[in-house]
């Protein structure tokens, strides 16, 4: 899932270290695309408030894991977690 394809250029040649803020005050606006429709990097990076990125890939990981639950295929969902004691499992579905 490359959700940053638009940023990765903006954000790879910014001079780090640098804050959120920074990020978002210059790139904030450029788009992300998500399987469920698009938010801003700005609206990604937000929540992350004065956190500083060592480098252009601190920043994507950052990008990545402030995303919202749009970015998220089907939520809850692990087709790895094998049930509880006492659970008969979920009943597949078959896409």
């Amino acid at each position: 899932m490359r959700l940053l394809t638009n940023v990765e250029d903006a954000i790879d040649a910014h001079s780090y270290p640098a804050t959120a803020e920074e990020l978002v005050a210059e790139y904030g606006d450029l788009e992300l695309e998500t399987p469920n429709g698009t938010e801003t990097f700005g609206d990604a990076l937000e929540c992350l408030g004065d956190t500083t990125f060592a480098d252009a890939e601190e920043a994507r990981l950052g990008a990545y894991s402030a995303v919202s639950s749009d970015a998220v295929g089907r939520q809850n969902y692990s087709d790895r977690d094998a049930p509880s004691i006492g659970e008969s499992g979920r009943e597949q579905v078959s896409f």
